[in-house]
């Protein structure tokens, strides 16, 4: 007898149920799936919290006993209990007495019996729930902590790996600064992600560079990769002082007191002539980027001027040369931590990383593009890879133009010479607002209008070979996008984002440590142009980008230049810009002389990552563009405010 097609669903229906439940009888893990996300099962107001001292083996200060770094740790009660460990997100820091940390400036806070009570920023309160202990260290020489700051050298690493080694057994710790009583970890797993923003994530950053074990992810936002490049950019300053001064301004009284051997071996190592020394081989993490076993999670914003792109730039590479696992968030902001431009996403995403790297969670968050750029304030996209595979340095030659100073930028390298003399009032913005325009101060190179958008994503480098008059000069290199555009306003205070009155919640609170911070909004300008990728170097380091010699007036000389990482589209309409030009103000010091500088055309180009390389390029200045406004008719970014630049929050 023929069967309806009411009884064929049924049957079909039937037998699909039959089988799920077969499954779940032979295959009792079907019932009891893998966890993909931690859930907040611990009571936080139940935490354990409580301080060990972890014996560096240094003697920092000099005084005849090894250093201990204070430890202060916030854990769930109930896995040490049950008898279960747990993992550790750690932040090592200099600024938990000092300074502050995150945008509301957090203090570590104790209790009568020097327990810590409020433990700076969200992690506590939104991972101990989740069944991860967090650790806030006292780097060496601040807050409750022995020995001497010595700004990204031995002992700052040390005072961190030290306690990866304590939480893997392998280090010693004491329940106080000066007693007997030792400590262990019992409660912990071992496995470890470190995390922090500016000298937090360079701590990261120099301890995954030893490759310790535990180590198993890192997270630095805004970190510094090679100390050298704080303070010089191939030879030319950007500050007015050297580690000598940061050193003094993070350490506790007691270090102060008691670290003027330190201070001055910051002082001879760290000379302002910027040549290279032993002193900034030591603090170069990128170098040793083979020994990096951790994955690595970076967040930087592409207008950071006091941790600059360069940072990012060199040590993503060679990360990626070594092939370690990465993951990178690009902003438009300033120095400015993403829980406070992209709270929500933040949260979640990192909640993500570490439930994968330390709780190992089949989460898929490896496998989702490696990249978010924020292309437009508060507009993200993503790119599978970084940057992206397609990408192909490409050589623009600058070309004479019908004015002097007023040149273009193409592929067909030109004969002649531009010339320029340096100007220490002026800078970046001021030489883009003018680039149309002949001035003493700069040599402009422009594209015509784009028939296409241009995207640049990596490194570029720049090639001059200029004639000086004097015997000391500087140089920039700048790229420009010219063309109307809303950005947000990296050089305004807040560094792009503007700080509100409402606050919104990740994790639990108590009394001592809420989990409810105040939101913030991107806080936007509008501008005719963009500068989003510089670089700047002394002429005299072009035999050696370590040693700087004094230049003979009139003879050429060839320098690359080296210009910080980005990720820009430069859209139809708008014009690409590179200028070349002396002192950047506020952003490089001035050479000892007002140098007057010619520039060879023929010897001189820029070599820029485009997405599709040449034949993009191509494309793009070729055929008709769309009509757009002229690149100054509404003024750039406010020039970057002259300040004693601090890498911290």
């Amino acid at each position: 007898m023929p069967t309806s097609p009411r009884s064929t669903t049924w049957r079909a229906l039937a037998a699909a149920a039959v089988a799920l439940f077969m499954a779940a009888v032979l295959t009792p893990a079907a019932a009891h799936a893998a966890p993909r996300e931690s859930s907040p099962v611990y009571a936080y107001a139940d935490a354990v919290r409580e301080a060990v001292w972890v014996d560096t083996g240094l003697d920092g200060d000099g005084d005849g006993r090894s250093d201990r770094v204070a430890v202060d740790i916030v854990r769930p009660a109930e896995p040490a209990r049950e008898g279960r460990r747990v993992p550790v997100i750690m932040d090592a820091s200099p600024y938990y007495s000092c300074c502050g940390r995150g945008n509301e400036g957090q203090l570590k806070t104790y209790d009568a019996a020097g327990a810590v009570v409020q433990m700076p920023l969200f992690y506590d309160n939104y991972f101990v729930p989740r069944g991860y202990a967090v650790v806030g260290v006292d780097l060496a020489g601040t807050n409750r902590s022995d020995g001497c700051v010595d700004v990204g050298g031995r002992s700052d690493i040390q005072s961190a790996k030290a306690v990866v080694d304590w939480l893997n057994g392998r280090a010693r710790a004491y329940t106080t600064r000066t007693g007997t009583t030792t400590a262990t970890a019992d409660w912990s797993n071992g496995r470890t992600g470190m995390i922090g923003k500016s000298w937090d994530g360079t701590i990261a950053n120099g301890v995954a560079a030893t490759g310790v074990k535990g180590l198993r992810t890192i997270v630095p936002i805004s970190a510094i990769s090679s100390w050298y490049d704080y303070y010089f950019a191939q030879g030319a300053p950007l500050y007015g002082s050297g580690p000598d001064w940061l050193s003094g301004y993070v350490e506790s009284p007691a270090a102060r007191a008691g670290c003027d051997a330190v201070q001055r071996r910051l002082v001879d190592g760290a000379p302002r002539s910027g040549d290279w020394t032993p002193l900034w081989t030591e603090r170069d993490y990128a170098k040793d980027a083979a020994k990096v076993k951790a994955s690595v999670f970076l967040v930087h914003g592409m207008q950071d001027l006091n941790v600059r792109t360069k940072h990012l730039g060199q040590w993503w590479d060679a990360l990626a040369k070594n092939g370690v696992q990465r993951k990178i968030w690009l902003s438009q902001t300033g120095h400015v931590d993403p829980f406070d431009f992209r709270r929500g996403a933040w949260v979640d995403t990192l909640h993500r990383w570490f439930d994968h790297e330390l709780l190992g969670y089949d989460n898929g968050i490896d496998r989702e593009p490696v990249a978010d750029i924020e292309r437009a304030p508060d507009q993200w996209v993503t790119s599978n890879t970084w940057p992206p595979r397609d990408t192909r340095a490409t050589t623009l030659s600058p070309a004479r133009g019908d004015r002097p100073g007023v040149g273009t930028l193409g592929r067909t390298r030109d004969r002649g010479t531009e010339t320029f003399t340096d100007d220490p009032a002026l800078g970046e913005t001021d030489w883009a607002a003018a680039i149309d325009t002949p001035t003493p101060a700069k040599a402009g190179f422009v594209t015509a209008p784009l028939t296409r958008d241009l995207r640049l994503s990596g490194s570029s480098q720049v090639t001059v070979t200029a004639t000086p008059t004097t015997p000391t000069a500087h140089l920039s290199a700048v790229l420009v996008d010219l063309g109307p555009a809303t950005i947000r306003d990296y050089a305004a205070a807040g560094e792009g984002i503007t700080t509100l009155t409402d606050r919104t919640c990740a994790g639990e609170s108590t009394p001592g440590d809420s989990a409810c911070y105040r939101t913030t909004r991107a806080r936007t300008t509008d501008v005719g142009q963009t500068v989003f990728s510089r670089g700047w170097a002394d002429l005299g380091t072009w035999a050696s980008p370590g040693k700087g010699v004094p230049l003979t007036p009139g003879r050429a000389y060839t320098i690359t230049v080296d210009l910080a990482a980005t990720d820009h589209v430069v859209p139809a309409g708008h014009r690409l810009a590179l200028i070349v030009a002396g002192t950047d103000k506020d952003l490089i010091d001035p050479p000892a002389d007002t140098p007057t500088l010619t520039v060879d055309l023929a010897r001189t180009s820029a070599r820029v990552p485009l997405v599709g390389g040449a034949a993009a390029f191509d494309l793009a200045t070729t055929g008709t563009a769309p009509i757009a406004a002229p690149a100054d008719t509404t003024p750039g970014v406010r020039a970057p405010a002259a300040a004693h630049r601090v890498p911290r929050g």
